[in-house]
């Protein structure tokens, strides 16, 4: 359903979008989408009891911030990611909405011009090549016109690539292959809107997750849900971002007791190691000083993709 890409200012835009939830723009690995009612039955008394500042440092999609945006409690948001692409996206969805909803309906349109999977599968790639031409030439961390046009492109390439991955090579070049999706809502007018409006009053960071800790004190709560620990089997893998190794868990760890210290609360997602051995101890030794819950997803944890079930996924908690 389009609307004229309404200006966000108007009174119509103010009544119709209040009654909607926003829910995350891309598909991202790992999102929390699935597991948001367990998330919620584990969040902070604090939630409720007094007004809080609201940090992600790896926020990814965002499916846990937007689905608490408006509870009345949270009077400032801190979005932190290291991918610059999808930080100057949700920069661009929050200040140039208008401008981002016109090029993306522009590709949409083109992209299902001719239902014909050659033509879309050209018009995919080359989009791919001028995308990571741009990428190459651009300041990702100054705002420059080109940003809405990155923007447009990520979009455009995560509704419309395979499983909505996300993935560089070597030289840094965004390298899915196309999906194979019959009808991509790729120009979501009504949910960019809504997004738009839930990171009003966000502040957002192309950062390490550390730069979280400058605005932590008690009235803070923190979600984390960094790239999971990969369990020995390649099914789940997809969820890792490149380096983000044992030592980086450990580090991750390290800043959590920090968060305690300052007397913040926090909840973080993991993998649980113990679906493919009940002796690996790594994350309840880690965390050995907090609560520790086990909750259950279904994911794909065998090489043969038909294979899914049930699987055991940590919720860990200074609470």
């Amino acid at each position: 359903m389009q609307h004229n890409f309404l200006l966000k200012d108007s009174v119509y835009y103010q009544l119709y979008f209040t009654v909607l939830k926003a829910e995350p723009f891309v598909k991202w690995a790992g999102g929390k989408r699935q597991i948001i009612d367990e998330i919620h039955n584990f969040l902070p008394q604090s939630l409720e009891d007094h007004e809080i500042t609201y940090i992600e440092p790896f926020v990814g999609g965002g499916a846990v911030y937007f689905s608490l945006f408006n509870s009345p409690n949270i009077k400032k948001s801190i979005l932190i990611d290291n991918n610059p692409i999808l930080i100057i996206s949700y920069k661009i969805i929050k200040n140039h909405l208008d401008e981002l909803i016109g090029n993306l309906f522009s590709l949409e349109k083109e992209y299902k011009k001719y239902q014909d999977d050659n033509f879309q599968s050209n018009f995919y790639y080359n989009i791919r090549d001028k995308y990571n031409d741009l990428i190459k030439i651009s300041d990702l961390e100054k705002e420059n016109p080109n940003w809405i046009k990155l923007a447009s492109m990520f979009i455009f390439l995560n509704r419309t690539c395979f499983n909505g991955l996300y993935r560089v090579n070597s030289k840094g070049e965004f390298n899915v292959p196309r999906g194979s999706y019959k009808n991509p809502n790729i120009c979501n007018s009504d949910n960019l809107y809504q997004v738009s409006r839930a990171l009003e009053k966000s502040e957002i960071y192309h950062d390490d997750f550390e730069k979280a800790e400058q605005f932590i004190d008690s009235r803070s709560f923190v979600y984390l849900d960094p790239p999971y620990r990969p369990l020995k089997s390649s099914g789940f893998t997809s969820y890792t971002k490149i380096d983000f190794n044992d030592d980086e868990q450990i580090r991750l760890a390290e800043f959590c007791h920090k968060i305690d210290k300052l007397g913040g609360k926090f909840l973080l997602s993991n993998s649980d190691p113990k679906n493919i051995d009940p002796n690996d101890d790594f994350f309840d030794d880690l965390y050995s000083k907090f609560h520790i819950e086990r909750i259950y997803a279904r994911r794909n944890i065998n090489s043969n993709g038909n294979e899914r079930g049930l699987v055991s996924e940590l919720l860990i908690m200074n609470y």
